[in-house]
């Protein structure tokens, strides 16, 4: 099964956005918010149909209308629901891990005419979407609220979260770009010129604190791993040193994580919480995480020389 129902239904919400942000004549850049969420419902419901060149300019106009800072990243006001502070609002919130580790390791089990319904990425993506409805219906029965309340109140979370809410898709994509342009080949090319990555240890250091150094400078992981992994952790830690790929790759990730919470350009973890809570000094959340990303990343390059060669 294809991706697009979840497109689909990712371009529905956008369109509900974007027509109550032109209903909304109170609050500022009106056009812009209306013109952000309706380019991105766009997108998501006519994408596999739209000429390529046509796609392209709604995501440049996405790209334009960001470059402003629009929409601006704003607080957002607590819910006023009965059952605020009690620990039962976690239950949702917990239900869509679980939710999602079931079903990603049973709908690849599912079967028509002996075919599999679900392959390759599908079944995570699928069981987490599926994950979130349920989720949504579990919250809706614990704060005994309207769906029309969960939609609204998702609604000024992505409009308080703005331009921002973009990053993480716009990054991924900026990796797979640089690592089809050659930059991993490039960047262990200099790396090599520097230090001798044909000594074990040496790569490795290479591999971890070159993913969090450049996820630093990208904001995001998964735009630095398809560039560390390519261009040092596949050519020297595999190939001449021998390492295991999985806990390579999953270790690696952890690694650039480690630089996502030290980093301002990772804004929709580290900046857009610091705008929702209105807090005063921008650099907070930030502040608070290094004293834990450090160590942590300590920590992943032990295991690295340890897990990876065994």
């Amino acid at each position: 099964m294809s991706l697009t129902p979840i497109y689909w239904l990712l371009g529905a919400y956008f369109a509900l956005i974007a027509a109550r942000a032109w209903r909304d004549r109170s609050r500022t850049s009106r056009w812009a918010r209306t013109g952000f969420f309706a380019v991105l419902a766009l997108l998501c419901l006519a994408g596999d149909w739209l000429p390529p060149a046509l796609a392209g300019v709604g995501v440049l106009a996405l790209a334009l209308i960001a470059g402003f800072g629009l929409p601006v990243m704003s607080a957002i006001a607590p819910a006023a629901s009965g059952a605020s502070g009690r620990p039962r609002l976690l239950a949702p919130v917990l239900a869509i891990p679980a939710s999602t580790i079931v079903l990603t390791l049973s709908l690849p089990l599912l079967k028509v005419d002996g075919q599999a319904l679900f392959a390759g990425s599908a079944p995570a993506l699928f069981g987490l979407t599926i994950a979130c409805l349920l989720a949504l219906v579990l919250a809706l029965a614990v704060t005994r609220e309207g769906p029309m309340v969960a939609l609204a109140r998702g609604g000024d979370l992505l409009e308080a979260i703005g331009w921002a809410v973009l990053l993480p898709l716009l990054l991924a994509v900026l990796g797979t770009l640089f690592a089809k342009a050659g930059v991993g080949d490039a960047l262990a090319q200099a790396i090599g010129a520097v230090v001798p990555l044909d000594v074990r240890w040496v790569a490795i250091l290479a591999y971890g604190l070159g993913m969090a150094l450049l996820t630093m400078a990208m904001g995001n992981a998964f735009a630095a791993f398809p560039v560390i992994a390519g261009g040092i952790g596949l050519p020297f830690l595999v190939q001449v040193h021998g390492a295991d790929p999985a806990p390579l790759a999953a270790i690696g990730m952890l690694s650039g994580y480690c630089g996502t919470l030290m980093t301002p350009m990772a804004a929709n973890f580290n900046l857009v919480p610091v705008a929702l809570l209105d807090l005063k000094d921008r650099n907070a959340v930030i502040r608070a995480q290094v004293p834990t990303a450090i160590p942590l990343l300590g920590a992943n390059l032990i295991l690295l020389g340890v897990l990876c060669f065994r």
